[in-house]
């Protein structure tokens, strides 16, 4: 486009080469008066603008203070930015970039005109940056001046003048060669602050991994004049939450139908496979599990490769993962710091599927800060966790998988002695048999077998985590044969997950001096272990549907939590007074021959007590004795008390309480009506009439169960459960 000046000096532009129909397809009303008059004089321009003013509802007596000439330049200025718009088309290449776009809209908001600064955050090779080029381009024809600023991470940090060279690179493009003369980092961020108030801007950022490189390149909403946007590509969402960005958007992997369509344009040059190729393409399509990188990878490679060389690629695949996807989500773990890192590999080589509190506990069980730890690996994009209903799991793409058990691997590959975790069957095994462990063993993950030799346990001195898994389909008793494999157990240990553990007790040969948390359900062990040895750093014990019949806990001072349940021959608990001051978690339901739980009411920092099915006859034998109780959830149901005592009341902190099948009990006192805190009461086939009349006071209450139950009518004051999302009335019984 260029412009000529009439003799009252107002440039209109004459727009050369221009379809009228695309004008009239671009502006509706307006572009139907343009369209007539493209490519022709100024006098005809003149008239089209006047008449294009008033189509689109612009009064020119109103607008810019009735001067034509201005008028007539705000609408050269919109129309022409519709115009630059036309020839805007995506590559054809970007496969489901449309609605990743189309999701970014609200965030963007074009219209508005306030600042905005919008995060796109992922993990490596998702295509943060594909994305952030996509709209940059689709939305750059709406700002006075754009910079797209490509590999901040890198050039900031590839010279001290890194950061400075982009800071004049941003100048540059948006202040017309303004920062050629800067000289200095501190120099740059001032010029970039008072200058670029004066443009409506465009600015992205891509691959930003450091605070202090937004601080220095785009510090402040106040930087920018209104309307303008600032678009920042990462991998680590701290960088954007640190900096206050108001707008995070997760850049989503492709869907199967999205990740075949790009696999099979770099492929084969089309949207689908051909037809000989379709089973090899969709084994490639599973393997890159929606990164684009991947797809788009693999298939360059593989274009115009016969056959048997994919099937060559795809086997060499299962061994050898791919290297340039590899380096590109390296990049995450390397900037992390070593505890970190230690973290990261243990979840990748071990950890992958767990509910994130068991993950929690072997990481701290282990000596690690680990809450934050996996805080800063999610936001490093290098785990996520999803809910399935039953609490939170720890999920990891495929890939950074692959890649985290290949920093483990890489510098020994053949020597799986010499690695710091073990989780290949067939590489334990191997190292097993021939005593081949070694003090570079951290964690192991096994499969037990009747075979299983496990003596070269004892040369792995720094092991501190040892998981022994069950194979369903061998019988429980076939793993008697195993010899005394406990003498084995490095003293080093401090996670112990050993399920259907097949002897009687612990070793003695076991200090168990560093052990933090034991974990043995299905067990035989009757005892723990003979002798008294006090155990300090023992803080969680699992002996859950064991055969266990009486525990010392005057040896475990520092026991957080207990899980005992459907022990069902034990019967004693030894608890010196004072002991257990720390324990916050106690579980014994369906232990049915334990004779005595009088201990409970010296537990001061029990927070979780389950005491189902033990046919307590007396409440009071588990209310602690003092009156700060930090008791948040009960579990009472199946047992025989027929009256609860008033002091039920100064529960003060319950949350959650079961009084489910207590057939026995008949009422509630009405001071269960002071537990301000209690969102969800059980009461299910027990023997309560009637509620108490008060029960509105319960103002948090959330869920009330009383499926058959005898109630037969409610109090009026059930009304006043302004949160009561759940009444359970299934099956009243006459």
């Amino acid at each position: 486009m260029e412009c000529q000046k009439s003799n009252d000096q107002i440039a209109y532009p004459v727009f050369y080469d221009v379809d009228p129909s695309e004008v009239r397809k671009q502006r509706g009303p307006v572009g139907e008066a343009l369209a007539e008059h493209t490519n022709k004089d100024i006098r005809k321009w003149r008239e089209a603008l006047t008449e294009a003013a008033n189509l689109s509802g612009w009064d020119l007596e109103k607008t810019a203070d009735g001067h034509e000439a201005k008028v007539i330049k705000l609408i050269v200025q919109h129309i022409s930015l519709e115009l630059r718009s036309i020839n805007v088309n995506l590559d054809d290449k970007l496969v489901g970039m449309e609605p990743r776009l189309q999701d970014l809209e609200e965030s963007l908001d074009i219209a508005s005109n306030e600042v905005r600064m919008i995060g796109i955050k992922g993990m490596g090779g998702a295509g943060k940056t594909t994305l952030a080029r996509a709209v940059f381009d689709r939305i750059s024809v709406h700002f006075e001046a754009k910079s797209f600023v490509e590999n901040v991470r890198e050039v900031s940090k590839a010279s001290l003048s890194g950061l400075l060279s982009l800071q004049q690179k941003i100048l540059s493009e948006l202040l017309n060669g303004q920062g050629n003369n800067v000289g200095s980092v501190h120099e740059g961020t001032k010029m970039l602050k008072t200058k670029l108030c004066s443009k409506k801007v465009l600015l992205v950022l891509d691959d930003v991994d450091l605070q202090e490189q937004l601080e220095s390149l785009a510090g402040d909403l106040s930087w920018f004049k209104p309307g303008s946007r600032i678009i920042i590509t990462t991998r680590d969402e701290h960088v954007l939450t640190a900096h206050r960005v108001k707008w995070i958007r997760d850049v989503t992997l492709l869907s199967d139908e999205e990740a075949i369509g790009l696999f099979c344009k770099h492929a084969f040059g089309k949207d689908l496979p051909i037809q000989e190729y379709e089973k090899e393409s969709l084994q490639v399509v599973r393997y890159a599990a929606g990164l684009p990188l991947t797809n788009k990878v693999l298939g360059s490679f593989l274009c115009g490769k016969d056959k048997d060389e994919w099937k060559d690629a795809l086997e060499r695949l299962k061994r050898i993962p791919l290297k340039e996807t590899l380096d590109k989500l390296e990049l995450s773990y390397e900037s992390l710091e070593d505890d970190y890192k230690e973290i990261f590999l243990d979840v990748a080589c071990i950890l992958k599927g767990w509910k994130k509190n068991k993950v929690i506990s072997m990481l701290e069980s282990c000596g690690f800060q680990a809450r934050i730890g996996l805080r800063v690996l999610e936001q490093r994009s290098l785990i996520t966790f999803h809910d399935y209903g039953l609490g939170p799991f720890l999920s990891m793409h495929d890939h950074i998988e692959e890649m985290g058990k290949n920093i483990v691997r890489r510098l020994h590959p053949d020597e799986p002695n010499k690695h710091s975790r073990l989780w290949i069957q067939e590489e334990i095994e191997n190292v097993l048999d021939t005593d081949l462990g070694s003090e570079s063993t951290r964690c192991i993950r096994l499969k037990l077998t009747p075979n299983t030799v496990l003596e070269s346990l004892g040369n792995m001195k720094n092991l501190r985590c040892l998981i022994v898994d069950h194979i369903h389909n061998v019988r429980r008793h076939d793993l008697v044969k195993i010899d005394e494999v406990g003498q084995y157990f490095p003293n080093a240990l401090r996670y112990l997950n050993w399920q259907y553990y097949p002897h009687g007790c612990l070793p003695k040969t076991f200090q168990a001096n560093n052990l933090v948390e034991l974990h043995m359900p299905n067990s035989r062990i009757e005892q723990l272990w003979v002798g008294g040895k006090v155990l300090k750093k023992l803080k969680s014990i699992t002996l859950s549907r064991s055969k266990l019949k009486t525990l010392d806990l005057g040896l475990t001072p520092n026991l957080v939590r207990l899980d005992l349940q459907l022990c069902d021959a034990l019967v004693e608990l030894h608890v010196p007074v004072g002991c257990l001051k720390r324990l916050t978690y106690l579980n014994l339901r369906y232990c049915t021959r334990l004779k005595s739980v009088l201990f409970i009411k010296d537990l001061e920092s029990l927070e979780v007590l389950n005491v189902s099915f033990l046919h307590l006859k007396e409440f009071e034998d588990i209310i602690p004795s003092h009156s700060n109780s930090n008791l948040q959830q009960l579990y009472f149901s199946g047992n025989d008390v027929e009256n609860l005592p008033s002091s039920i009341g100064n529960l003060h902190k319950l949350v959650n309480l079961s009084f489910s099948w207590c057939v026995k009990l008949k009422s509630l006192p009405g001071s269960i009506c002071s537990l301000q805190h209690l969102r969800f009461l059980s009461l299910d086939g027990c023997g309560i009439e009637e509620l108490p009349e008060d029960i509105g006071q319960l103002e948090c209450l959330e869920k009330l169960d009383l499926t058959c139950s005898k109630i037969k009518h409610l109090p009026d004051s059930i009304c006043k459960l302004k949160h009561l999302k759940t009444l359970i009335l299934d099956r009243f019984i006459e």
